[in-house]
């Protein structure tokens, strides 16, 4: 039975590729790049085709005039006198437009990075937000299956991807393939039909040669791509649990996880580039053969007197201007392929739907005051093969507090997790003023409800971003409020900057105490209807303890609370006290009265009492 904290083989595999899925890739993107609404964009992507024509133009015109050149120069001219000059032999026209197409070239070349920069940076942006997003709605179970590490590399994989399809589709295949066209259009027009046929063959065997054995590649790209994720998410795995190492004297034992990762990434390196290399002997031999054709073809036509010398200098400029984009164009498509594969991978991620999402005509939850809860034999399973709750129903009057205790694993915290919608009941219903969760907007119901966890993790920032992070909007006279209410004020002002102290990754410059009363500060700020106290004082001691309880009492009175202990002197005060064994409830009634009945929770008072 696959539990379900169990996590997959990696994070980074990419999706099946292959043309129809590449294709599909592109199209999912377009929307990006021709935004709807956004005219501004559409002028600039217009506008940066408009520059790439010109480009290309110009590009094309720089040979043509340097032919003219020369053939000017290698006709026989009679001064008329001694002050002949070379203008007289080369109209000044022709090196003017010879200077001038250059510089147009690089022109154009600049103005399209320039307005098309604007475009494929707005479309990187907004596919990674979207993907931030998309991350968040996705349920619980997606992440307690994942790991952050691989899901980290599969987003920044693909929008590197984004960024670099789009600057080799844009700014370098389709202007070679327009340039190869229209230097095709040149030869067939100005020389004769064989030299457009030759260009054409040589490009056409490059192109084919080329695809083929960058398919082949591709799987060790994949291999790449699995072996780096994994990787990265060992590296991740093991400094989150930087103290687990330290505590188990387990640092050989993550070098050697992290180098067999490593190992199988080098692998699939090494075949990579030892295939790359076959690669680019094939294309070298390719170009040159074409080459000799096509200069043999135009040396014998000079030699026949059908063709000038600027022609053959012309053949010689559009071959040596081809080869280098055509050098490039294994790059590009070995570059461009592997874009796709990352590209596929995150939008991969990005078609995952949510376990749990709001129905189509989920409606709003508005409550000025505290909601009542209630438990209708709720069941529930992480796997059916394993039920973890079976026909749990009660009650939680508004304004009133329940709490749940029991051994471990007994099925508090799952109750907690569905009431905050992190998944769907399997059978039964949860309702919250007479709504059941199902039929309402998620974010309408979390923004009702605050929740002291019993693991409390908080960002790498400082105490005043944690503690405000309840509710950014907060002045700061609301943030030392509740400061003072969670007996943070003596901790605080110890520090030489206060509330400007940073806390450190997921907390861990701080105690397990002094996390819990910043988890439990931010909650208060939040000021939710519904309050989750899941083992919110466990890390405190006896003293703190009960201040804390004092100064959670006044709170809890004004809110619909359910709270989870394990320490049965924090819910003496509870109105109803639910005893769950096995996922179902054994016993319920308020303290005194459990204790006299001498059940399940008098013999768990008693053992903690001593």
């Amino acid at each position: 039975m696959r539990s379900r904290y169990a996590l997959p083989p990696n994070d980074g595999a990419p999706a099946a590729s292959g043309p129809r899925h590449e294709a599909r890739t592109l199209i999912r993107l377009l929307p990006y790049l021709w935004p709807q609404g956004q005219w501004s964009l559409r002028w600039r992507m217009v506008a940066a085709l408009v520059c790439l024509i010109g480009a290309k133009g110009a590009t094309a015109l720089v040979p043509l005039l340097y032919k003219a050149a020369v053939d000017q120069l290698s006709r026989p001219v009679q001064p008329v006198d001694e002050s002949a000059t070379l203008w007289a032999t080369v109209p000044l026209a022709i090196l003017l437009g010879y200077g001038g197409a250059r510089f147009l070239q690089l022109v154009f070349s600049e103005v399209q990075d320039l307005v098309f920069s604007r475009v494929s940076e707005g479309a990187v942006r907004s596919v990674g937000l979207h993907a931030f997003r998309h991350l968040h709605r996705l349920s619980l179970r997606f992440h307690l299956e994942r790991q952050t590490g691989g899901l980290s590399r599969v987003i920044e994989r693909g929008t590197r991807g984004i960024e670099l399809m789009l600057r080799l589709v844009v700014f370098r295949s389709f202007p070679t393939v327009l340039e190869l066209a229209i230097v095709c259009t040149i030869l067939w027009t100005l020389l004769d039909w064989r030299f457009a046929l030759a260009t054409a063959v040589t490009i056409g065997l490059y192109g084919l040669f080329t695809m083929l054995v960058t398919e082949w590649r591709a799987k060790f790209r994949r291999a790449m791509n699995r072996s780096d994720a994994e990787a990265g998410a060992k590296v991740v795995d093991s400094l989150l649990n930087f103290e687990t190492v330290k505590y188990f004297n387990n640092e050989d034992h993550e070098a050697r996880r992290f180098d067999q990762a490593l190992s199988s990434f080098e692998r699939a390196s090494l075949r990579s580039k030892s295939t790359l290399a076959a690669l680019n002997i094939g294309q070298g031999a390719i170009i040159s053969l074409g080459l000799v054709v096509v200069m043999t073809m135009a040396a014998q036509g000079v030699a026949a007197g059908t063709m000038s010398v600027g022609d053959f200098v012309l053949v010689n400029s559009y071959l040596i201007q081809m080869a280098l984009p055509l050098n490039f164009l294994g790059m590009l498509y070995r570059e461009l392929k592997q874009a796709l594969i990352d590209m596929e991978t995150l939008f991969t991620l990005l078609d995952q739907t949510p376990e749990v999402a709001d129905a189509p005509d989920a409606r709003p939850l508005r409550c000025d005051s505290p909601p009542e809860v209630v438990f209708d034999q709720v069941s529930f399973a992480y796997d059916p093969a394993r039920p973890v709750l079976h026909d749990v129903s009660f009650r939680i009057p508004a304004g009133r507090k329940v709490a749940l205790v029991g051994a471990s694993g007994g099925g508090k915290s799952t109750l907690s997790r569905l009431l905050f919608r992190f998944w769907d009941v399997s059978g039964g219903a949860i309702r919250v003023a007479g709504e059941d969760l199902r039929a309402v907007r998620q974010d309408d119901l979390r923004r009702l409800m605050g929740v002291v966890p019993q693991d409390c993790v908080l960002f790498n920032d400082t105490l005043r971003y944690n503690i405000a992070y309840g509710r950014p909007s907060a002045s700061e006279d609301e943030i030392q409020a509740v400061v003072q209410q969670a007996q943070l004020s003596d901790f605080i002002a110890s520090l030489p900057q206060g509330l400007d102290s940073m806390v450190g990754e997921r907390g861990l410059k701080l105690s397990g105490g002094e996390k819990q009363r910043v988890a439990i500060a931010r909650t208060l700020l939040k000021q939710p209807q519904i309050l989750i106290l899941d083992e919110a004082t466990s890390a405190l001691d006896s003293h703190t303890e009960r201040d804390i309880q004092a100064a959670l009492r006044p709170v809890a009175e004004h809110r619909t609370t359910l709270v989870i202990a394990h320490r049965l002197s924090t819910i003496v005060d509870a109105d109803e006290i639910l005893v769950l064994e096995q996922g179902r409830i054994s016993e319920r009634g308020q303290h005194q009265d459990l204790l006299a009945r001498g059940g399940a929770y008098a013999a768990l008072w008693h053992r903690q009492q001593g």
